[in-house]
């Protein structure tokens, strides 16, 4: 009998001091450290708990959050990874993704990298798209005026073989383009509001 109880009381006082050196421990030192993990989603979170970024795969990337509180998630089947701002709402973010359709003759593939104004959407992007419409990769910038959608202001990339540079006006019209086609002709286009080339410069190889 005294056998026994000693054993259990042993037991039981190991127990305990195994308990608190793993709390001291986790206290002391919170960091943990992974040779690999599978995950759906993390959330990186502030102290405080205000959301700061999320990476995440397509069935868990998050709709649209505005200061902490998240709107129905519309069209958004990439994985990625999504950056909110001081107060927790979306300020920018990098999304990719990449298939053939069923019949494998359509590539629907590219990414985008982007910044938003504060209370706005982006202002800076880096995007690639390769799908039956479009073959383009390159930077744009926009307006961006706060709660409301502004306009494409600048674009430099490439497209479709050619290499572009297109100025546009505050209402989204393309006032300036210069492009070096693959072929290597050169040319620039002056246009009016409406489109319409007013003045063209043309280099070796360009149309008239």
């Amino acid at each position: 009998m005294f056998g026994q109880r000693f054993l259990v009381i042993y037991s039981g006082v190991l127990t305990a001091v195994f308990a608190v050196s793993m709390l001291t421990g986790f206290s002391k030192n919170p960091v943990t450290t992974f040779d690999e993990i599978n995950v759906q989603r993390i959330n990186v979170r502030e102290p405080d708990g205000t959301l700061r970024m999320v990476i995440a795969d397509s069935a868990k990337l998050p709709g649209v959050i505005v200061k902490g509180k998240e709107q129905p998630k519309v069209d958004r089947p990439q994985v990625g990874m999504i950056f909110y701002n001081d107060e927790g709402s979306e300020n920018g973010g990098l999304i990719f993704g990449g298939k053939r359709n069923a019949h494998g003759d359509v590539v629907d593939s590219g990414g985008s990298l982007s910044f938003d104004r504060y209370k706005a959407n982006q202002v800076v992007q880096l995007l690639s798209v390769d799908d039956k419409d479009n073959s383009m990769a390159g930077m744009a910038v926009s307006d961006s005026p706060e709660n409301s959608r502004g306009h494409r202001r600048i674009w430099v990339g490439r497209s479709d073989g050619s290499a572009l540079l297109s100025l546009m006006d505050a209402g989204g019209n393309q006032r300036i383009q210069m492009k070096v086609a693959s072929n290597g002709a050169a040319e620039i286009d002056f246009l009016d509001a409406n489109g319409k080339v007013i003045k063209a410069i043309r280099g070796e190889n360009a149309s008239p």
